[in-house]
């Protein structure tokens, strides 16, 4: 009963993210306490050690920062990594994977229909406000966020569940579902569009799906000219491409992020081993940038008038985690994620593979590719609900690879509790 609790609870703490990280976290809270309670056999992928050694420079770059306090939601964070515990222990079967992924999709689908609306919304309001304003200079800096509170957190859900969705319908043999995995997939571009993030719809989706593509129909990819040739007759969206060498002034300066790598280089030649520590670089109250960051920016910049822009991370997930936690800390990161990539390409080499563990698979690297081509823009695994479906992405690979011949079991780190 327990067991089945703990499997229910993981899958509602799954679907949950998309719509409030509240919710996701209670229930990921009632999860693992049921699972702890039941006796099941607990399983965890065979990253332990990256992940032990990223969690102990974490805590060290905490404790050795100026102020220890300021950084402790960064430990917290930290409990996240509970999902990859939660999923290989309680998922028995790939069905189960393949539900959460088309709940996902409806899900996200729903909360999607919501961005038209609100992008509707904001259309109108523009038509009586604009104040001479071009609608693309009234909407970039507040744009639809369907059941999430930001762009970035709704872009980066959308593009997890649309790689997820593309992979089922591309690789399973579940014939059933894919009508529905396809409509998802089509609401899911046009609000991935509608939301404008040049990060997601011009690198980390697109990347994501070429790969997915090269594996299913590769002839396909000779069409990117065409789809891009689409995307440029779109006004706003035109705009938004161009806006990467051509910028909009304050809007969407390059310059910011200029500023913030360059100034994020200084903070790490600085600090390489331990880094400034998690959370120090947030500005206080009422300021637009903390006196840690003023302190390392370049002689050469105006510190007085810094172009528009959030100045409390480096919008850079390489330089973010070098910057707070030191030069190991990032490689103990992207260790941990090159192990799950490469147990996931080695398990697609099997000969065999399941189809639904094909797409599982198959699914789980193309998120990988868009987060890891993403975070170079933008901190996309520190926000929370990223992170969480990202980490059930990994996990649901897992499960894939738990999943191929037993005859040949994957090696996993199991530990047996009592009853």
């Amino acid at each position: 009963m327990l067991s089945r609790a703990a499997l229910y609870l993981t899958c509602g703490s799954a679907i949950a993210i998309l719509i409030s990280i509240a919710a996701s976290q209670i229930l990921l809270a009632l999860a693992l306490v049921a699972l702890l309670l039941s006796g099941t056999r607990l399983r965890f992928p065979p990253i332990k050690l990256p992940l032990a050694v990223f969690i102990g420079w974490t805590a060290l770059a905490v404790l050795l920062s100026a102020d220890p306090r300021s950084g402790t939601p960064q430990i917290r964070k930290l409990i996240l990594f509970v999902v990859l515990l939660l999923v290989l222990s309680t998922f028995r079967d790939l069905p189960q994977v393949r539900a959460i992924v088309l709940l996902w999709g409806s899900v996200a689908s729903v909360s999607a229909l919501i961005s038209f609306y609100q992008f509707w919304q904001k259309y109108r309001h523009w038509q009586v406000e604009s104040n001479g304003k071009s609608f693309y200079d009234f909407y970039v800096s507040e744009r639809i966020t369907g059941f999430t509170s930001h762009w970035m957190t709704f872009g980066g859900e959308e593009m997890t569940v649309v790689l997820m969705l593309l992979a089922f319908v591309f690789f399973s043999r579940e014939r059933k579902w894919k009508p529905l995995g396809w409509a998802a997939v089509a609401i899911l571009a046009v609000s991935l569009v509608l939301g404008m993030t040049r990060s997601i719809f011009l690198l980390g989706l697109p990347l994501g799906v070429c790969y997915l593509v090269w594996f299913w129909r590769r002839w396909l990819l000779l069409l990117a000219p065409v789809a891009l040739g689409i995307a440029m007759l779109i006004g706003p969206l035109r705009e938004r491409i161009f806006s990467a060498f051509q910028p909009h002034g304050d809007t969407d300066s390059n310059m910011h992020r200029v500023i913030l790598r360059r100034t994020g280089w200084e903070m790490i030649k600085a600090h390489p081993l331990f880094g400034v520590g998690p959370e120090q670089m947030k500005p206080p109250p009422g300021k637009p940038t903390s006196p840690l960051f003023e302190s390392y920016i370049p002689a050469d910049i105006d510190k007085k008038h810094l172009p528009e822009g959030w100045y409390g991370h480096l919008h850079n997930i390489y330089l973010q985690y070098a910057m707070e936690r030191g030069i190991p800390g990032l490689l103990a990161l992207l260790w941990m994620i090159g192990k799950m990539f490469r147990d996931f390409v080695l398990g697609l080499r099997r000969r065999d593979l399941p189809s639904e563990a094909r797409f599982v698979l198959h699914g789980a690297i193309a998120v990988i590719i868009g987060i890891l081509a993403e975070g170079f823009f933008e901190y996309n695994l520190g926000d929370s609900e990223v992170l969480t479906m990202f980490l059930n992405v990994v996990a649901f690979g897992y499960v894939a690879l738990s999943a191929i011949a037993t005859k040949e079991p994957m090696p996993m780190e199991t530990k047996e509790i009592a009853a």
